[in-house]
């Protein structure tokens, strides 16, 4: 499985689940042409692009360059790498009829498919490269749980209040933020901000 350093932007869930067993990357699905829509996301993709770069890899059909053209849009081209996947005719196994045009999509694409995709889009394949960051402590479910931010019948809301403070999406669910904290902070950002949170919680001392 390859480490790729960017997060990779697909359409949906499906293209994700396809995709998270070909590679350990931070997959972002647009939700279709929802991202048209939520300012949120698109605030979210700006900022990940920033840290760690952006690979657009959609359908290859009319939406998917739709998708594509309106994410080139409204992040910096220098933050953005395009892969593509070839036009190849059929239709995926859960679907009762093909698409629109026929063409198999992301979910559709063998495993060498999308890794030979990825690496022609010029992917940062951690390990493979001299330049890349060395290992780094990750965040883990257990530092969550031994946070508070799972376990607890507050974790809900401390997780929404982490969140807050560091002006992610709501809807991330617990999977995703673990993730999303993974690309943008260090272990040792996170347990600062994890402290601040249990700071503010504090009463305020009496005079």
């Amino acid at each position: 499985m390859l480490k790729i350093r960017e997060a990779i932007v697909v359409e949906g869930r499906y293209d994700k689940n396809t995709l998270s067993q070909v590679v350990d990357a931070l997959i972002i699905p647009t939700d279709g042409f929802g991202i048209f829509r939520d300012e949120e996301k698109t605030r979210f993709l700006r900022r990940i692009a920033r840290e760690r770069g952006l690979i657009l890899l959609t359908d290859s059909d009319g939406a998917g360059f739709v998708i594509r053209n309106h994410l080139k849009g409204v992040i910096p081209g220098e933050q953005l790498k395009q892969a593509y996947i070839p036009d190849i005719p059929g239709k995926e196994r859960r679907k009762a009829r093909p698409g629109k045009e026929g063409k198999l999509g992301v979910e559709g694409m063998r495993p060498e498919v999308l890794e030979a995709a990825l690496r022609r889009a010029g992917a940062t394949v951690l390990g493979e490269d001299d330049t890349s960051p060395l290992p780094r402590r990750e965040i883990t479910k257990a530092d969550f749980f031994r946070d508070g931010l799972t376990g607890r019948p507050d974790s809900a809301a401390r997780r929404n209040r982490l969140k807050a403070l560091l002006e992610l999406p709501r809807r991330l669910t617990t999977n995703g933020l673990l993730e999303v904290l993974n690309v943008l902070y260090s272990y040792e950002a996170y347990t600062q901000v994890v402290a601040r949170l249990d700071d503010e919680a504090q009463p305020c001392a009496s005079k």
